[in-house]
């Protein structure tokens, strides 16, 4: 080879002059551009001052915190926690050196062994990689991204290895490493190690071993592609080649470089790893958003809730089991698409649309005492949707809105023993259509006491004591309990028909367990800066809505709803036998099912149905669909806490032994099974003894009352007079309801009047 050139040259040694030159001339001036790149390129205040890393501390993500100081997640938008560089192991330390830059601790900035090579490979991709970039030229580009964009151009380049020369030429190399392993990308939403560490592995990096360790010097070439929550086997297939660069290089022995390989990839928890409550930790966020700004998500902000962690993962659980128990059958054939095959077809590139078409659910349980929220799920994926279901959505509460029509009864006089007709009634409308809803069974049954029309849930039964009282009442009752969506003046409200945001519908529900007192949900303790000042301290509110007695009054009645009633299955059959009180609810053709219950010391209530609303199942009702998840969670949480205390009963409370089929006050002649103790507000109990049952009367027994409550009488088929129904019990004129025409009726509100079955079971 040598011979041959040696004969080019002899041969023609003008030509190897000339190209000689041309090389010569060629290097030269490619060194002299590249020289005035390299002292023009940071004219102009175009490289930021390196001085500033003195002073310069990186965005820090705020903390939050449950209840019990427990971590949970993380708020910014770089997620970061800061350590000093001898907290971190020699062992982390020469991973990310070896695989990033091996020759760090011999170079000023530049590694001119590597550009060589690098070059040559950018020449034949035709384009610049960034293979040679050295740890202190990561460091550049990281701290000062304004000056020194990600843009993939000579310019940029040398501007960045001008500033590593600096960053070199003011800082030692132990500061340089420990800024770097503090701003680096680690994916998933980390930067720097502790970070990462504690996402990944749930742990300091304190306490990394050697296969950990190089999982996370693995990340930095490609976070999302190494991604080990994501991609576990090529984080794997990467870790391996981190570990056999350190034993090459002599970080670690033979020996200690087969048992890291061999090492499992053992990932943290969600709860390890702070993904624990997203729905609650994004509505945390959107509060104190408000609040602090910028602030939040750069200041390292401590914030301390009210979230109960035991409880949320128990609410997680106990929605989850529930909505796949649906799904798979277990309540009856389920025709909609599960969430199962929902993910399997995502992972497959189809893209549904908007709304997620599989089953969903909202979950919140509170400290009726206080209002502090304890748990939330206000959806089944929040990474598949960050709608959030418990705060956000709109849904028809059915039957559970029936207990606020209740409590406006007791506070008007009318005592859980009052008389109500359950039988046909037509209610003229605005538009012509007569309105005639029906119970969900389709019977009526004549008849009953206020406190049986609850806990079986009668539709007639809530509406005729929803329109004694008027609309304009009931509206003004909702308000009080802190229900805040509109609610038109329609008797289709009674039952449900208006829509609620779930939360403001399961926090109503504290007025009973609070003796009569709302507080308004709070989820804030407080937020500290970095120093522990205290910078906000949320206040809650209260609010008195029911009296003492009203209150024990209507926790007396929805007692049954769980003992006797709609939820006495789900619940009281299922084996959770403590004080609590609660009400079932499902919506028209089953679109929402719904249980709200408590105890005197804990609030949960269960929302499930579809974002797009539709029918969930044949024979879809709250006290099947929803009460069980209430019931795993409550006796889950009741393993591990004391039981909750009944509810005194207050002292002006009287009783008195009535005639169930009147109302009034027993009298001998009443038959056994007729009669009940009910208890009473002073002054409204019976002072009249029955008028019904003043002798023998033989055949009564063979009614087949029920144990404790009767059948009701039966009733005639609804007459009409003059080709007008009459409606039993009631006028014989059907009460119309004024067209509203002037307020623009839409299509919602039409809605609202043909609505006939938003009941539960």
């Amino acid at each position: 080879m040598a011979k041959r050139s040696d004969s080019f040259r002899r041969r023609h040694p003008t030509l190897v002059r000339v190209l000689a030159l041309i090389l010569t001339f060629g290097i030269a001036s490619g060194l002299g551009v590249a020289y005035g790149a390299w002292a023009l390129v940071c004219r102009g205040g175009k490289c930021p001052p390196v001085e500033s890393l003195n002073d310069y501390t990186p965005r820090q993500t705020s903390k939050i915190y449950a209840a019990d100081g427990r971590f949970i997640a993380e708020l910014g938008n770089e997620r970061r926690t800061l350590v000093k560089l001898e907290e971190i192991p020699l062992t982390v330390q020469q991973a990310f050196v070896i695989t990033e830059d091996k020759r760090f601790y011999s170079h000023a900035g530049i590694d001119w062994q590597r550009i060589f090579g690098a070059l040559a490979k950018d020449v034949v991709a035709r384009h610049f990689d960034e293979g040679f970039s050295t740890i202190t030229m990561q460091l550049a580009r990281n701290v000062f991204p304004e000056s020194i964009t990600r843009e993939k151009t000579l310019v940029r380049k040398i501007r960045e290895g001008k500033v590593a020369r600096e960053i070199e030429t003011k800082f030692d190399k132990k500061k340089i490493l420990e800024l770097y392993l503090n701003q680096i990308s680690l994916g998933n939403g980390a930067y720097g190690v502790e970070t990462a560490s504690q996402r990944y592995f749930g742990k300091s990096v304190r306490d990394l071993n050697i296969a950990e360790a190089a999982t996370l010097a693995a990340l930095p070439k490609a976070p999302e592609r190494y991604n080990p929550r994501k991609h576990p086997d090529r984080a794997i297939q990467r870790r391996n080649t981190v570990i056999e660069l350190m034993r090459r290089n002599g970080a670690i022995s033979d020996v200690e470089a087969r048992g890291a390989e061999a090492f499992p990839l053992q990932l943290a928890s969600k709860t390890e790893a702070g993904d624990t409550a997203p729905y609650f930790v994004e509505w945390i966020r959107e509060q104190l958003d408000q609040q602090f700004g910028r602030q939040l998500y750069e200041q390292g902000l401590k914030v301390y809730t009210t979230l109960d962690l035991d409880m949320q993962l128990t609410a997680e659980r106990a929605m989850e089991l529930q909505l796949k128990r649906i799904e798979t059958g277990r309540f009856g054939k389920f025709t909609s698409e599960s969430y199962e095959h929902y993910i399997a077809r995502s992972l497959a590139g189809n893209e549904p649309g908007e709304n997620s078409p599989y089953l969903q659910g909202a979950f919140v349980a509170m400290d009726p005492r206080n209002g502090a929220i304890r748990a939330m799920v206000g959806g089944r994926d929040f990474y598949d949707s960050k709608f959030n279901r418990a705060t956000q959505a709109l849904r028809q509460p059915g039957s559970s809105f029936k207990p606020i029509v209740y409590s406006s009864a007791v506070q008007n006089g009318r005592p859980p023993s009052y008389i109500v007709n359950d039988s046909p009634i037509v209610v003229e409308q605005g538009t012509g259509t007569p309105w005639q809803p029906k119970n969900f069974d389709g019977k009526f049954l004549g008849m009953m006491p206020m406190r049986r029309g609850l806990y079986e849930s009668r539709n007639i039964v809530a509406i005729r004591v929803g329109m004694e009282l008027g609309e304009q009442t009931v509206i003004n009752e909702a308000r009080n309990f802190g229900i805040t969506t509109p609610i038109p003046p329609y008797p289709s409200i009674f039952i449900g028909a208006a829509d609620v945001i779930p939360m403001e519908m399961i926090a109503a529900y504290s007025v009973f367990a609070n003796q009569g007192i709302r507080p308004a949900p709070n989820a804030i303790l407080r937020v500290e800066n970095a120093r522990q000042e205290v910078l906000w301290q949320q206040t809650p509110t209260r609010t008195q809505v029911l009296s003492p007695e009203e209150a024990w009054i209507m926790v007396d009645m929805m007692k049954d709803v769980i003992r006797r009633g709609t939820a006495e299955g789900a619940v009281w059959g299922a084996g959770f036998h403590l004080p609590a009180g609660g009400k079932t609810g499902t919506t028209n053709d089953g679109t929402n099912v719904w249980f709200i219950g408590y105890t005197a010391d804990l609030l949960a209530g269960v929302w499930i149905g579809f974002d797009k609303p539709r029918k969930i199942m044949n024979d879809a009702q709250g006290g099947r669909l929803a009460a069980p998840a209430w019931t795993q969670f409550m006796t889950e949480v009741y393993r591990r806490k004391p039981a909750p205390p009944d509810w005194p009963r207050p002292q002006s409370i009287v009783t008195r032994e009535i005639d169930l089929t009147t109302g009034l006050l027993q009298t001998p002649y009443c038959p056994r099974e007729v009669i009940s103790t009910e208890v009473f507000i002073p002054g409204t109990e019976p002072t009249q003894e029955c008028n019904k049952h003043t002798g023998y009367q033989p055949g009564y027994d063979s009614l087949g009352a029920a144990p404790g409550y009767p059948a009701p009488p039966r009733y005639s088929p609804p007459q009409t007079s003059g080709g007008q129904r009459v409606i039993p019990g009631a006028s014989p004129t059907p009460r119309r309801i004024p067209s509203d025409t002037s307020r623009g009726r839409n299509d919602s509100t039409r809605a609202l009047d043909s609505l006939t079955t938003p009941h539960t079971r």
